[in-house]
């Protein structure tokens, strides 16, 4: 369950531009199963481009993650971000779901599965950056109570 080792690296070049715009400490972390970016300290509330294995087989999740141990943490960012723009998901598009993480009971997410794409393929490695770049401008202003 792994794509090249350069593929998330590619990705997360690719990303860091289309996210530059956005306000904060961006930190990021690449490996061969996904590509892990964060704002600050805040590593349990944070974006991700990750191979997981689904009913479906390996697909590529994209999208937004709270992580917290405490289940009502997770809960709580999820109606913040909810509340503060009730058509999130409208705005994202189509496919984005908020709800339960997949695979761990008591974590949240907003986010989409896709396609695991080609590992040569220049432009779907290009859209997958831009995707995630989507969430983290639609998102980490809601996560940090600001219009930022």
């Amino acid at each position: 369950m792994a794509l090249d080792n350069t593929f998330f690296d590619q990705v997360r070049d690719a990303f860091e531009g289309f996210a530059s715009a956005v306000p904060g400490e961006l930190h990021t972390t690449a490996h061969s199963r996904g590509l892990k970016a964060w704002y600050g300290e805040a590593t349990k509330e944070h974006y991700e481009a990750q191979l997981i294995r689904t009913a479906n087989g390996i697909e590529l999740e994209i999208g937004f993650h709270a992580e917290h141990s405490e289940a009502a943490r997770n809960t709580e960012m999820l109606d913040r971000l909810l509340i503060g723009e009730p058509a999130l998901c409208e705005q994202l598009g189509d496919g984005v779901e908020a709800g339960e993480f997949i695979g761990r009971k008591g974590w949240k997410r907003v986010s989409e599965v896709v396609d695991v794409p080609d590992e040569g393929d220049v432009d779907a490695l290009i859209e997958v950056a831009a995707r995630l770049a989507d969430y983290v401008i639609a998102i980490e202003p809601l996560r940090r109570g600001s219009n930022a």
